[in-house]
């Protein structure tokens, strides 16, 4: 049973802990279902997870997104109003931007796997000292994108 617990275990388990402490529920429930994973039979599942997560999260995240529009409390009206004050303008062009900001990023990543490991060191650390929240690395390989010239 201790084969099981090698680096990553205590790496994972001090990051909940850090999470925790920072209050940080989102990351510390996701380090908490990798741990569940890596100590069963799961763990037969990182492949799968690790090929298609960021999918899945992306998924999951964007259905939250259109929650109002699904349960009727986004009408046309409101809709309308996306397109009359230079906020809700600039709120559109700035959704566009990090949209291709993302996926400059996942190109980045696709191409530059080993950047992935600097962008999660810095989105744990604006997350554990910052009070951020872990949706960052995707913008974060776009805007490096466009530091380092790879699309």
């Amino acid at each position: 049973m201790f084969a099981q617990f090698d680096i990553s275990f205590f790496l994972l388990l001090g990051l909940a802990a850090l999470c925790y402490i920072t209050h940080n529920n989102t990351v510390t429930f996701a380090v908490l279902l990798l741990l569940l994973f890596k100590l069963t039979p799961l763990a037969s599942y990182f492949p799968f997870l690790n090929q298609y997560g960021l999918t899945i999260g992306i998924v999951i995240l964007t259905a939250a997104m259109m929650v109002p529009l699904a349960d009727g409390s986004l009408n046309i009206t409101d809709i309308l109003k996306s397109f009359t004050t230079w906020q809700s303008l600039l709120a559109i062009l700035v959704g566009i931007l990090v949209s291709w900001l993302g996926t400059r990023g996942v190109s980045l990543i696709g191409a530059h796997p080993t950047i992935i490991n600097g962008l999660i060191i810095g989105t744990l650390i604006g997350v554990a000292f910052f009070k951020g929240i872990p949706v960052g690395p995707l913008i974060a390989a776009g805007i490096l994108s466009l530091l380092i010239g790879k699309s």
